[in-house]
């Protein structure tokens, strides 16, 4: 059964900025994930509305989740399976940092 993980993300960027920076900034929260636990990372993604659709592998193992962009905030939600589910505070920690990083000020 899959574990999910959730991290919310408040900005004040409004909904338009905040897609953005997640479109051209995605490559690089991918790599850090992928340089954390689960190394053998990939994912593909596809925007619906304001809502990227996740999904990939790492370790054999599939993932999906989503990344909806809202007006104050990015609430990201991502499914492990059972083997990855130890790593969940570890990923969560990785969404979370990086981010603030994408959706702060610059």
């Amino acid at each position: 059964m899959p574990q999910p993980i959730t991290v919310t993300i408040s900005h004040q960027l409004g909904k338009a900025e905040a897609r953005r920076r997640i479109e051209t900034g995605f490559a690089d929260v991918e790599k850090q994930i992928a340089a954390g636990p689960v190394r053998m990372l990939s994912l593909n993604q596809r925007w619906e509305g304001d809502c990227l659709f996740l999904e990939g592998g790492g370790l054999g193992q599939k993932i999906t989740g989503q990344i909806e962009v809202r007006d104050d905030a990015v609430v990201i939600q991502i499914d492990l399976p059972p083997m990855l589910a130890a790593f969940a505070d570890a990923i969560a920690g990785r969404l979370k940092k990086q981010g603030q990083k994408l959706l702060g000020k610059q």
